[in-house]
């Protein structure tokens, strides 16, 4: 149960940091105005679509490099088939 709540806590501060940190800012807004809320909005968005591209991008350079290597051993075995 300890390690429950600690692994809770720890997730809830780096999903916190990472989510609200940026160069975006929203103070220059009343706190519950229209305007305010549309810019934390936006900020929000925005982090959540380059984390996603970044997601996005981080699979397909694995599946590349995987899929290279699984390339060159079929390669490799089928010249050494030819060459018989």
């Amino acid at each position: 149960m300890k390690k429950l709540i600690f692994v809770s806590i720890i997730f809830l501060f780096c999903f916190n940091s990472y989510s609200f940190s940026g160069e975006l800012n929203c103070n220059k807004f009343k706190k519950f105005s229209v305007d305010y809320m549309k810019c934390k909005a936006n900020f929000i968005k925005d982090k959540t679509i380059s984390a996603g591209k970044n997601f996005i991008d981080d699979t397909k350079n694995y599946q590349n490099k995987e899929w290279s290597d699984e390339k060159s051993k079929l390669n490799n075995l089928k010249e050494k088939v030819t060459e018989k």
